[in-house]
């Protein structure tokens, strides 16, 4: 078959970073004139599901995925099927051994092994282009690999290896091609955003990555997704105040509050350390919006811990809140440990700090009635256009719902005015 009638579908699973990941091998693989879909249903030729590695959740949801286009292929519907990412990366052999009718597996740094594989040339001169699966305003800029942290629960560093950062050249040039093909809002991703730099110029340099990617004429928005509560200088704060273009945004996943839990999690920073930066960000950038994750149900989390962690939540009343149930991972330090919060009590657990954060979304959501804001259109659903202030980002957070009658373009910016909110919606109306 010519390589120009095969067509690609590349199905991603996980987070940001491995959109990213397609997207390039999506790049390389359309140089070679392949046909490419991301995330598709339609039949193809090849199928390469690009898996994630994360919880428990995430693994069966990838070998769900993978099954289904076993079943395809089984069918005829597609004739070969690959694996690539983290869940290949960390389980290759365990995979290769279960599932005989996969075509091929691959790791997280074997994307010249794929290309080949599937009949393509790798291209250097390539290397940062990308296909973009995003709406075309808006896309990911990963500025680094890995991550040098030791969080005990955590199987990334495993996975991805020591943090490699990107040189800043190397992203503003990247930044830059995307802006030539209409993006306009960049999210800043990697395992730890905090830590940008230190491997290549000895010191953290996000600060001065983000001053920069601010000057770029037609970058509207810059959104930073990531950071880890150590060494967050006030200079970058600051210089999220004081630029229209840098998103009043900060995604900071803290995980826990209690001193004793946190140490066991090794995440090097106390609950009142945490406490203290969070009101910090509030005082240097006034009406930031803050998102973070907690984990519940971690090795040894009693009742006055679990307690502990809800009054935080009550006195931080952060904008965005995410749970997740702790997961036990192979090779961490935190799997020595006894799992002694049973599954039941994690649900509870997750769930009633899910209720609390409702709560607190609904009355930050109620403050917005009858205020104007920017807003980015991001899609049309049914009677709505659906689209976001510069405090939420695309997938996880709040949308702004206006009419259809208001007639908008996608990837536009309007002002609107909230009209009513839900705990996790805004309507709003145009404002001509």
């Amino acid at each position: 078959m010519k390589k120009e009638n095969k067509t690609i579908n590349i199905v991603t699973l996980g987070c940001s970073k491995n959109i990213v990941d397609s997207e390039r091998l999506s790049k390389q693989l359309q140089s070679s004139n392949f046909r490419i879909t991301q995330d598709s249903n339609q039949a193809s030729d090849v199928v390469v599901v690009n898996t994630c590695g994360f919880i428990n959740d995430a693994k069966q949801e990838s070998i769900d995925t993978i099954l289904s286009f076993i079943e395809a292929k089984k069918q005829k519907l597609v004739k070969k099927v690959f694996v690539m990412g983290c869940l290949s990366e960390r389980y290759k052999t365990d995979l290769a051994n279960e599932l005989h009718e996969v075509d091929g597996f691959y790791g997280v740094a074997d994307l010249e092994q794929i290309i080949s594989d599937l009949g393509g040339d790798y291209k250097k001169e390539l290397l940062g282009a990308r296909v973009l699966s995003t709406p075309s305003h808006y896309a990911y800029l990963k500025i680094s690999e890995g991550c040098n942290r030791n969080c005990s629960f955590c199987a990334i560093p495993l996975i991805r290896g020591k943090q490699i950062s990107t040189p800043i050249e190397a992203l503003i040039e990247e930044a830059q091609s995307l802006v030539a093909v209409g993006v306009k809002e960049i999210l800043l991703i990697a395992q730890d955003l905090t830590y940008y730099g230190v491997d290549l110029y000895k010191e953290s340099k996000l600060t001065e990555l983000v001053d920069r990617l601010s000057m770029i004429p037609g970058l509207e928005w810059i959104r930073l997704h990531y950071t880890y509560p150590i060494h967050f200088s006030d200079e970058l704060l600051n210089l999220i105040n004081d630029r229209p273009t840098i998103c009043k945004y900060v995604d900071i996943p803290l995980q826990h509050v209690s001193d004793r839990i946190l140490k066991s999690m090794k995440r090097g920073v106390t609950g009142d350390e945490q406490r203290k930066l969070v009101l910090r960000m509030k005082e240097l950038v006034p009406n930031v919006a803050i998102r973070t994750t907690m984990i519940v149900g971690y090795p040894g989390e009693t009742e006055a811990d679990f307690e502990e962690l809800k009054a935080f939540i009550r006195e931080m009343k952060f904008d965005r809140l995410g749970v997740f149930a702790y997961s036990p991972e192979e090779d961490t330090s935190a799997f020595e440990l006894e799992d002694d919060v049973n599954e039941e009590l994690k649900i509870q657990r997750m769930e009633e700090l899910m209720e609390i954060q409702e709560q607190i979304s609904l009355e930050l959501n109620e403050q917005k009635i009858g205020k104007e804001f920017k807003v980015l259109i991001d899609s049309l659903e049914g009677d709505y256009f659906i689209g976001r202030t510069e405090f939420d980002s695309p997938e996880v957070d709040n949308e702004v719902l206006i009419p259809v009658s208001a007639d908008l373009n996608l990837g536009e910016f309007y002002m609107a005015k909230i009209t009513s909110a839900s705990p996790f919606d805004l309507y709003a109306e145009l404002i001509k």
